[in-house]
């Protein structure tokens, strides 16, 4: 399977440069693995990932919006607290709202990137760590204006076999309802994410594999953590011991600006495996679980992709 690798020595340049360490954004389609690898990710002890934000892009364009309208710094302050306290899955954090207005405040000068920093190092400081990173799936394509706003974010492009996600999204109630839907949806969202991926700076997108992550996953964390500059540390192959306790945060009743309601019993569920150490079971569902009838409309869509990425095609 071909993955774009970064460029280390690029990264940890404009690390410096910018002044501030690398921030690990995990994304992927969603159903693809990218809760497990935030938890891995959240086990070290520098860094912290937070429940899944959604807000971080529109945070960024309406706050360069605002300013270039010539809003006060009051004004840009104001609505950027506005704006994601304000968001369906504030209440996910755990966050006190004096907290993050007083980091808000504390910016001379607030700029979109400042606005985001605000809610992720008030996360960080509950949590008593130094460092903060994402787990976003729909920030995939979202990515050049984060980094737009966040020149520190690296991106981690969790890439899973379609057919398995498609069997994980017809489990959860608000996946697409036929197959060749599931289809559409994994080849044109990974399709987005690698075309925009073009559009970053070099040496800060890398993509790894569900299935080399769940059969061994120390090689897969070592080379996310040498991207980030983060020292490898073991406690990340432990995650599975504080996953229930970290996963609580989300254990709520979820209404998405998309519409439709997520009871909190289903947001339990369909991270129920995430307490659970990694297993190759997890990995090549679908040659068991997938019907003749529904791998091949599967294909019929997503064959050339999945060739593409190095899967298995009939």
């Amino acid at each position: 399977m071909r993955l774009w690798s970064p460029k280390p020595a690029l990264s940890r340049w404009r690390s410096r440069a910018d002044g501030r360490q690398p921030a690990p954004f995990v994304v992927g389609v969603a159903r693809s693995g990218t809760t497990l690898l935030r938890l891995m990710l959240d086990a070290h002890p520098l860094l912290t990932i937070p429940p899944e934000t959604h807000f971080v892009p529109k945070l960024i364009s309406h706050c360069e919006r605002w300013i270039e309208e010539g809003a006060t710094e009051a004004q840009v302050r104001e609505r950027a607290f506005e704006l994601i306290t304000t968001h369906p899955r504030w209440d996910d954090f755990g966050l006190d709202v004096e907290e993050l207005r007083g980091r808000l405040g504390a910016h001379d000068r607030l700029t979109p990137g400042d606005a985001a920093r605000s809610f992720y190092e008030a996360y960080a400081a509950r949590e008593g760590k130094p460092r903060w990173g994402d787990k976003s799936p729909p920030y995939t394509w979202k990515a050049p204006r984060i980094q737009r706003g966040l020149p520190e974010a690296r991106f981690i492009h969790l890439i899973r076999d379609g057919r398995d996600v498609a069997l994980s999204l017809s489990e959860v109630s608000w996946g697409p309802g036929q197959v060749e839907d599931a289809a559409r949806k994994w080849v044109d969202e990974l399709g987005r994410a690698r075309r925009r991926a073009r559009r970053l700076v070099p040496g800060t997108y890398m993509e790894a594999r569900y299935e080399d992550l769940v059969a061994d996953p120390e090689p897969t964390l070592r080379r996310v953590a040498d991207f980030v500059d983060l020292p490898w540390d073991a406690a990340m192959l432990s995650y599975h011991h504080r996953a229930e306790e970290r996963m609580r945060e989300v254990v709520r009743e979820l209404k998405p600006l998309g519409g439709g309601t997520i009871t909190a019993e289903e947001r339990v569920r369909q991270h129920e495996l995430v307490s659970r150490p990694p297993s190759k079971s997890r990995a090549g569902r679908w040659r068991t679980e997938m019907s003749p009838e529904d791998r091949a409309a599967f294909e019929s869509v997503a064959g050339r992709m999945l060739k593409k990425l190095g899967y298995e095609v009939e």
